[in-house]
């Protein structure tokens, strides 16, 4: 029975979709003057709302990128807001959004420190090189993530495409550590840790 319930804080959610037409970036920046277009240093346009709190990178192949959401919801909504606000402004987009879910990074409390020399050895297909790096750097092929752990206890969990498999991650990772017995707690400091 886990001891700690990880706290778990979405801190970036990006989006990608596709409206499957050629897109004037020029005409764009002349009706929305706030939107950041400089196509000798990057080829994509900035396009920022305040709610959802986003930046949406358009490109004039039709390609759009958010990123900046906390939630899988708020990332469709921010993409689906910019083309209306698009369509307002008589900018012809034809066709409505094709959107996915590309990676989702969230940042985990796990409640109790982490033993990373003996969990590193532990954890299949983990990389922990503390002169180059201060965490372990763990593979996750099912739910597919990316999973820094650090021996405070918190977490950065990146590449997975939906919420619930970050949850998911999250929720192996922690119940395997205690299993392991490799996590102390600020209540036993100097609890046994063994393999």
């Amino acid at each position: 029975m886990p001891q700690t319930k990880p706290i778990v804080d979405i801190v970036n959610v990006v989006a990608s979709a596709s409206v499957d037409q050629k897109i004037d970036l020029n005409e764009i920046t002349r009706k929305f003057p706030e939107a950041e277009y400089h196509p000798e240093q990057f080829p994509g346009l900035v396009f920022r709302l305040k709610s959802p709190r986003t930046a949406t990178l358009i490109f004039s192949s039709g390609k759009f990128v958010c990123t900046g959401s906390k939630s899988e919801k708020s990332a469709i909504s921010a993409i689906k807001t910019v083309v209306q606000y698009l369509r307002k402004a008589k900018i012809n987009i034809k066709n409505d959004p094709i959107i996915k879910i590309q990676n989702i990074v969230a940042s985990v409390d796990l409640g109790g420190g982490v033993h990373l020399p003996l969990a590193a050895r532990s954890l299949p297909r983990s990389m922990y090189e503390p002169e180059q790096f201060p965490g372990i750097i763990h593979r996750m092929i099912d739910p597919k993530a990316v999973t820094l752990i650090f021996v405070s206890g918190k977490l950065v969990c990146a590449g997975a495409r939906n919420e619930a498999d970050v949850h998911r991650a999250v929720h192996y990772l922690h119940t395997y550590l205690e299993e392991k017995n490799l996590m102390r707690y600020q209540d036993n400091p100097t609890q046994i840790l063994k393999l």
